[in-house]
């Protein structure tokens, strides 16, 4: 199982230098760095489109993705644009989660429909995936120079209850451990499986101290003995180190 961890953290204290950040945590061996799309929650994680351009021209080599961006917040025209610009700084790099979302604070700040995210995701996902595919359609001409691929892997974040579209319609599934156990985690996953998905991820596996360390090792393992193809942790500010974070998974 490869290891990943996210470049924002989630409290109120100020962000980490970007940058700075990223090649801490490429330096010390993690595989992949992640962002989430969070707003309007009293603290500030960074745009996930800022941050992922800075890693990438600090970094070389490591997948940057999101996890996740939320569909229904973004004009469908808009996160085109936004992903095919991504992509022409981060290259065979990118991938990019995407979701419904949940928090509907995060929905308020953009005054959305929280209650119609759903459908909304249907709805701009069809969209989105022609717009990626061809960069444009009959109303937006996005990228005229003919596209050789549909854009970066699409995967799908959910705590559990879409495995199986995500195994059907996407490249992978991003489990969110934030809120989730453990084994409700690996029995979604069993699911997954069943239904002929391919990558697994199970993200925001976080660390807020030192004593996290044995704890998350031991969550690790389970997770990589249960066939997840990549894990990402979550080290807040007063977490360990990553290089502590990292040796926790040979």
């Amino acid at each position: 199982m490869r290891l990943g961890a996210t470049l924002a953290h989630l409290s109120v204290a100020p962000p980490r230098p970007v940058a700075e950040w990223a090649r801490r945590l490429v330096d010390a061996g993690f595989e992949s760095l992640w962002t989430p799309q969070i707003i309007g929650r009293g603290f500030l994680v960074p745009d996930p489109f800022v941050t992922l351009a800075v890693a990438a021209t600090a970094t070389e080599g490591v997948e940057l993705g999101t996890a996740t961006v939320q569909v229904p917040l973004h004009h469908p025209a808009d996160l085109a644009h936004r992903i095919l610009s991504l992509e022409s700084v981060c290259g065979d790099r990118l991938s990019m989660g995407v979701s419904p979302g949940s928090t509907e604070t995060d929905y308020d700040a953009f005054d959305r429909d929280h209650a119609a995210r759903f459908r909304t995701f249907d709805q701009n996902l069809l969209r989105l995936r022609v717009l990626l595919a061809h960069g444009g359609d009959e109303h937006a001409d996005l990228a005229p120079v003919a596209r050789t691929t549909a854009g970066p892997p699409l995967l799908l974040g959910s705590w559990g209850a879409k495995v199986e579209r995500a195994a059907r319609e996407f490249d992978g599934w991003l489990a969110s451990a934030y809120r989730r156990t453990a084994e409700e985690i690996i029995a979604a996953h069993e699911r997954y499986r069943a239904a002929g998905g391919r990558r697994a991820i199970v993200c925001a596996v976080r660390l807020t101290g030192p004593d996290d360390l044995g704890p998350t090792g031991e969550l690790l393992q389970r997770y990589a003995e249960a066939g997840f193809d990549d894990a990402v942790v979550l080290i807040e500010p007063g977490g360990p180190d990553p290089e502590q974070v990292r040796a926790l998974l040979g």
